[in-house]
């Protein structure tokens, strides 16, 4: 009996030492946090959120657009079209992947990024065009958020090269700028990438004033800034960093303000492995329902264009949680979940 546990046990740990994975990870210390403490602070202003429109599953990205129409898309490729805040809706589309970030365009079209169908764009009667699968000969792996400059130009990310959305972890693990910034352009139908070598690119808002785009690199806990006009115009900063959690998606609400979804709080044994490339290859290898999950927890910040946060949403107890895209419509917040279905609905108080 020895001996077959002392078989077994060299069998799992030759696996987790050895056995071939997909990440190439390198070495980075994360700046320490404090966690939710000072602008950050926890409270449970979110607790009091209404949830709707619960049969659109797992709805990670909503738009809301001027008439009130709200749009949810749901994991199994649906996209659901609800007037105002009445319960039933319809299918609009199914785009047969996974769509993600959502807006109108000029001509009443959704423009979707799919992860794996790229920028699409749904008319009214359902139908789905194809606008942008590729740029600079590298086709699009993990298309993920959007946002439609005032010009019609549609600023987009590719959160991976290498990783599609079911490993999604995978890139987080390996830590390396799979990441990037896209523009597309409707009148010459052509996309330029703007910023390469980000850490998961995922959320995409344009500035009020249409100066800059912001565009979330969840893998360093930051939202970073890519100029469009002025002197800084074709370079990047950064915005807000060291968040307390991961950052998804980020919008532009009222008066100035960029609504950032931080999905989960930042995970300590995470953080402490990150250094270690190694140690990141043996969880790689671990089954996925013990790789580590977003915790349920709701945290949303309001954040003007220094990157001072102004406002500070939450509920730890997570009611509706892993929020994953917020907007403003109306003197109201609308709220996407990675992981529950339906669509939260907030008074800005």
């Amino acid at each position: 009996m020895k001996k077959v546990i002392f078989v077994l046990v060299a069998i799992v740990l030759g696996y987790l030492l050895f056995f071939p994975v997909k990440i190439k990870p390198v070495a980075w210390s994360p700046p320490k946090t404090e966690g939710f403490v000072g602008a950050f602070a926890s409270n449970n202003k979110l607790a009091d959120m209404e949830v709707h429109h619960s049969t659109c599953k797992e709805c990670e990205s909503i738009y809301v657009d001027k008439t009130g129409k709200i749009y949810g898309s749901s994991v199994d490729g649906d996209i659901w079209e609800y007037d105002n805040e009445q319960e039933e809706g319809r299918i609009l589309a199914n785009t047969g992947g996974r769509p993600l970030g959502l807006q109108k365009d000029s001509s009443g079209n959704l423009l979707v990024v799919d992860s794996h169908k790229g920028l699409i764009a749904v008319a009214p009667n359902g139908q789905i065009t194809s606008l942008s699968i590729a740029s600079d000969d590298r086709s699009f792996r993990f298309a993920d958020d959007l946002e439609i400059a005032e010009n019609g130009i549609v600023y987009f990310s590719d959160a991976s090269h290498k990783f599609d959305i079911e490993n999604y972890k995978l890139d987080l693990l390996e830590h390396r700028p799979n990441g990037r910034l896209l523009a597309y352009d409707p009148s010459t139908k052509q996309t330029e990438t703007l910023l390469d070598n980000l850490y998961f690119a995922n959320g995409v808002a344009v500035s009020h004033e249409q100066d800059f785009v912001l565009v979330n690199e969840t893998g360093k806990y930051r939202v970073t800034r890519y100029w469009l006009k002025g002197e800084k115009a074709g370079t990047s900063d950064v915005l807000i960093d060291n968040l307390p959690g991961f950052p998804d998606g980020i919008s532009q609400g009222e008066n100035g303000i960029f609504w950032l979804a931080i999905i989960s709080p930042r995970d300590a044994t995470l953080d402490a492995l990150m250094p270690y490339p190694f140690a990141r290859k043996m969880i790689a290898r671990l089954p996925d329902f013990l790789n580590p999950k977003p915790k349920n927890y709701a945290c949303v910040l309001g954040v003007n264009r220094y990157g001072k946060v102004v406002y500070n949403l939450q509920d730890p107890a997570g009611k509706f949680a892993q929020i994953s895209c917020v907007v403003e419509q109306k003197e109201k917040l609308y709220f996407g979940s990675l992981g529950m279905n339906g669509i939260g609905v907030w008074k800005v108080n």
